[in-house]
């Protein structure tokens, strides 16, 4: 069976949305050490794999917004797609106080068969789909742990990333900042730009509207929780993206 590194769902639909899941999948294809990294089965269930419950909600979103999908089928320890080329941490040695084996001493050679085979595919699809319209918006679905080893408590339910083009980011702060029931992370869990990254390549190049959202994981472990995350958050996007226009 030939190696498919992603999945896209509801290509033709045909709102201005695209939806991305990059780190959507665990999954270690064949052709990285026989389809093992070197880690327990534990470790390949947490989030230094995969965004956990992502998928799900990205897939759900791309439904309520009339907008397709495109998920990743590769772990974010076989090779980062939310990383620029030339990033350091494209292929992670160490996550979170976890050595990765397989990737230990991978060299250039490892490397390259991993972008042709992973990254550049998934990376040419999701500029497809970027290119069905003139002002297309991309919407990248993340998840984050609670807490990282030795770290404090996450207090946000809710992260939403951006870089220098913040119109929709912001406008989406304002609208989540009414619902006191919600901690809302401004650029938290993380900074919202590493140059080369996802967004940076199919949206802020271009000028395109953008906006990454942060789930905290433990909110979305099952199909139930990804679908009302999204049935909460698409009328919310829905209303900042008609607060920004084009």
């Amino acid at each position: 069976m030939t190696y498919q590194p992603f999945f896209e769902f509801g290509a033709t639909r045909k709102s201005r949305w695209t939806v991305t899941s990059d780190h959507a999948a665990n999954t270690v294809p064949d052709f990285v050490n026989n389809g093992d990294l070197g880690l327990d089965p534990a470790d390949m269930s947490r989030h230094i794999a995969y965004d956990i419950g992502a998928a799900g909600v990205a897939q759900a979103l791309g439904e309520l917004l009339g907008g397709p999908v495109i998920c990743s089928n590769f772990s974010r320890l076989v090779i980062d797609p939310n990383r620029g080329s030339d990033d350091p941490t494209l292929l992670m040695k160490l996550y979170d106080g976890t050595i990765i084996p397989a990737n230990r001493h991978a060299g250039p050679d490892e490397l390259e068969q991993r972008m042709m085979a992973c990254y550049r595919p998934y990376h040419s699809a999701l500029d497809t789909l970027m290119k069905r319209c003139n002002d297309p918006v991309l919407l990248s679905i993340h998840s984050f742990t609670p807490q990282l080893k030795g770290r404090p408590w996450r207090p946000w339910e809710v992260g939403v990333l951006y870089a220098e083009d913040d119109r929709l980011a912001r406008a989406l702060i304002d609208i989540l900042h009414t619902d006191t029931d919600l901690t809302i992370g401004d650029n938290e869990p993380y900074r919202g730009h590493l140059p080369g990254d996802a967004v940076d390549t199919h949206a802020l190049k271009d000028g395109h509207l953008n906006v990454l959202i942060e789930l905290r994981n433990d909110l979305i472990e099952t199909e139930a929780d990804q679908k009302a995350w999204a049935s909460r958050l698409a009328p919310l996007l829905k209303k900042a993206l008609s607060h920004v226009g084009s």
